[in-house]
């Protein structure tokens, strides 16, 4: 019995108030449903409403209409372009390069006279023709040279001057009213800046632009042509990733705002991506020099030097890491000290030392040529030398380099 009395418990009070609940949950759902469908026409109605006559309704409400605002979903197209910075680099200072072709004659293997033909690049630094180039573009004597410009004219031109310092040279066309660049402060370079170099590649492509970035800076090269027959040791460089092919020789490396922060003159032909620049502000004295004087006047020491490193000190068992050590050159006849020199006046030697000018110290980021770049001829400075182990200072008055 007290199974069944269960089992009919369990019948009497579960099946009656099952149906009570199902019937009430039903009316629970359409209410709210149609207080969903009510509140969704309200609301539509309010935004139609507030939308045609906002104005009045939010004056009622005491609402500030001009503050009021609906955000909607807009679907924009965004178009990916390249750099305009770059292009409007391109743009400026492409008129202002120019491309430089020399032609000789030269005896081949068989004793026949034969044209041989080179080319370069350079860029316009005045209205009236001076172009800013590398000396080793236009470094033959018996050659002629021709200037083609960018809008494709053709002008003779004539070599003004060669720096007796740096693989700089200036020439000069017949011409007014041409565009010129505008020159930076390579001294404000950060590695990794963008940089953009403009050239007569392979003296084929005129006007050709590459991008980079700075890869480095201060490098130290020996620079020599395809022949190895010339040879020039060059210092703090810029190094640059941007193509540089034959023909680019003398060409700018410019930043993003369309100055010339750079004369580009080599490139490592064992590796790509390596190329080698000239910073402009080691070219800016020569350029006044040659604006005022009509050739580039270098105030000089009169010295044969090899800018000491930490592994040439090991290597060499020398007492100091830094300096620039007075040395012969290798061809026949390259003496250490030039006669009658400044360093010769003031009695600096071969195998001396030279530590520091006027306290600035001779290392891997202020060589002997770059800290000489900040004096004029007819200066006095003080050298700081090492001579025969035993420190000295000697002053010396910078002349002419001729």
């Amino acid at each position: 019995m007290p199974k069944l009395e269960y089992e009919n418990l369990s019948k009497d009070e579960t099946s009656r108030p099952k149906s009570k609940k199902k019937k009430h949950f039903s009316k629970i759902f359409l209410i709210v449903f149609a207080a969903l469908i009510f509140g969704a026409v309200g609301g539509i109605g309010s935004i139609l409403l507030l939308s045609h006559n906002g104005g009045a309704v939010a004056k009622k409400l005491g609402l500030n209409w001009d503050n009021f605002s609906i955000p909607l979903t807009e679907t924009k197209k965004i178009n990916v372009v390249e750099s305009s910075a770059v292009i409007d680099t391109a743009k400026s200072v492409s008129p202002s390069v120019v491309s430089i072709i020399s032609k000789s004659q030269v005896q081949n293997f068989f004793g026949q006279v034969v044209s041989q033909e080179g080319a370069g690049t350079g860029f316009i630094i005045t209205s009236d023709g001076l172009i800013l180039t590398n000396k080793h573009v236009v470094s033959d004597a018996m050659a002629t040279y021709t200037v083609i410009t960018a809008d494709g004219k053709n002008y003779d031109a004539k070599v003004q001057s060669l720096d007796p310092l740096n693989d700089l040279a200036v020439v000069k066309i017949s011409a007014s009213g041409l565009p010129v660049v505008d020159l930076g402060d390579s001294d404000q370079l950060q590695v990794g800046q963008t940089v953009i170099a403009v050239g007569n590649a392979l003296g084929q492509f005129q006007n050709t632009v590459t991008v980079g970035v700075i890869s480095a800076k201060e490098r130290q090269i020996q620079a020599s042509d395809s022949n190895g027959s010339s040879s020039e040791s060059l210092q703090n460089l810029l190094q640059t990733d941007a193509a540089i092919n034959p023909g680019n020789s003398g060409g700018p490396l410019v930043n993003l705002d369309g100055q010339v922060i750079g004369i580009n003159t080599a490139v490592a032909s064992n590796a790509q991506g390596i190329g080698f620049a000239i910073p402009i502000n080691m070219a800016k004295n020569a350029i006044d020099s040659i604006k005022k004087t009509g050739k580039i006047v270098r105030p000089y020491l009169g010295v044969r030097y090899l800018q000491i490193t930490p592994d040439i000190a090991k290597s060499e068992n020398l007492k100091y890491d830094y300096g620039a050590i007075v040395v012969p050159g290798n061809g026949l006849g390259q003496v250490a000290v030039a006669p009658g020199s400044p360093a010769d006046k003031a009695g600096v030697v071969e195998n001396d030392i030279i530590l520091e000018i006027n306290g600035d110290r001779i290392d891997s980021t202020n060589s002997l040529t770059a800290l000489l770049s900040k004096y004029n001829i007819g200066d006095t400075v003080t050298l700081k030398i090492s001579h025969a182990g035993s420190e000295k200072s000697v002053k010396v008055t910078l002349e002419a380099a001729s």
